[in-house]
């Protein structure tokens, strides 16, 4: 298994701080949670049905023509290299890793490639995946680009797989409408938009015959009825997400203020968090955990995630915590 950020428990054992008492930035999941609504008794005592409207909801909220929901756009990741037959994938890179540990284990060829050499390597690939907004860089890249490359995959019955995990707060960057097209295939996250990644949910998008394959892999009642119905209400809540954008990119555009206070300039970042590349990155996590202050550190090039503070309690306690670091530097 790879190491991913949100565990607490984990954090809160080595440094002997209770649960309760972290700040947890590791996940970079908005820490706004939208209100739960009462579920319906008949949710939880049925088994599901996919004509409940969840589809359409998803449909109306992504702009696209079909969607197929997954518990968590995790398993997608895992079960979309069992569609194809054993090639060589490119993933764009650094990126969110279960995508190459995916393709890698199913016994794909895969080769991390870096933006700049997507178009050299292009045509020797069978996949390439992209992470856009990318995870956890921040890089965008426009639809345009993106389309292109999927032209040339396309052609030769390849895929272009977009991972749009946090692609929530610029949906005019999203394929979601072009996703339709053979070789296009969209991956959709709700837990990070909406707060509320407990209830395990996701979409992915592409023309129908794929979304038939897949969804004989992930298997029947694979979403429950309760986060069916939970689903629903926060897909329809147009005036929540106004709301929940404007504060998500304010909060983003503090941080990065408030971190480039204290000398620590991010490299990347989005509206869910800003990433920060410091040769001083492995004492920096540790300095903020033993404070119970949970960063997600990268190891391999010496990086940071700072996920959005959410009260001003919590603020006060990381700009504290920023205080005493620039102290002993």
């Amino acid at each position: 298994m790879l190491e991913h950020g949100g565990r607490l428990r984990k954090a809160a054992l080595q440094y002997g701080i209770a649960q309760e008492d972290w700040l947890d930035l590791s996940s970079g999941l908005a820490p706004w949670p939208w209100p739960i609504p009462p579920i319906p008794l008949r949710a939880w005592a049925r088994l599901p049905e996919t004509d409940d409207g969840l589809e359409q909801a998803a449909c109306d909220y992504y702009g696209a023509a079909q969607v197929l929901p997954v518990p968590g756009s995790q398993a997608a990741i895992q079960l979309l290299p069992r569609l194809r037959r054993a090639g060589k994938v490119g993933v764009l890179s650094p990126c969110y890793a279960e995508h190459a540990q995916a393709w890698r284990r199913a016994g794909y060829i895969v080769r991390e490639v870096l933006e700049q050499e997507v178009d050299f390597f292009l045509d020797s690939l069978d996949v390439l995946v992209v992470v856009n907004p990318n995870n956890p860089t921040g890089l965008s890249l426009t639809p345009q680009r993106l389309l292109d490359w999927h032209a040339r995959l396309a052609q030769r019955g390849g895929w272009l797989v977009v991972d749009e995990a946090f692609m929530d707060n610029t949906p005019h960057l999203s394929l979601a409408s072009q996703a339709n097209q053979v070789g296009l295939i969209v991956l959709r996250s709700f837990g990070k938009f909406f707060g509320l990644a407990g209830v395990r949910l996701g979409f992915v998008l592409a023309e129908r015959k794929l979304l038939k394959l897949l969804a004989e892999q992930v298997g029947p009642w694979a979403v429950s009825g309760p986060t069916r119905e939970l689903g629903q209400v926060c897909l329809r809540d147009s005036t929540g997400h106004t709301y929940q954008r404007q504060r998500c990119e304010d909060a983003s555009q503090r941080l990065l203020r408030l971190l480039e206070q204290y000398g620590l300039r991010p490299q990347g970042g989005c509206a869910l968090f800003q990433w920060l590349i410091t040769d001083r990155a492995e004492l920096l996590h540790e300095f903020m955990a033993q404070r119970g202050i949970l960063l997600r550190l990268f190891v391999h090039d010496s990086s940071l995630r700072f996920g959005l503070p959410g009260t001003d309690a919590d603020w006060l306690r990381l700009e504290h915590a920023l205080t005493a670091w620039k102290q002993t530097s």
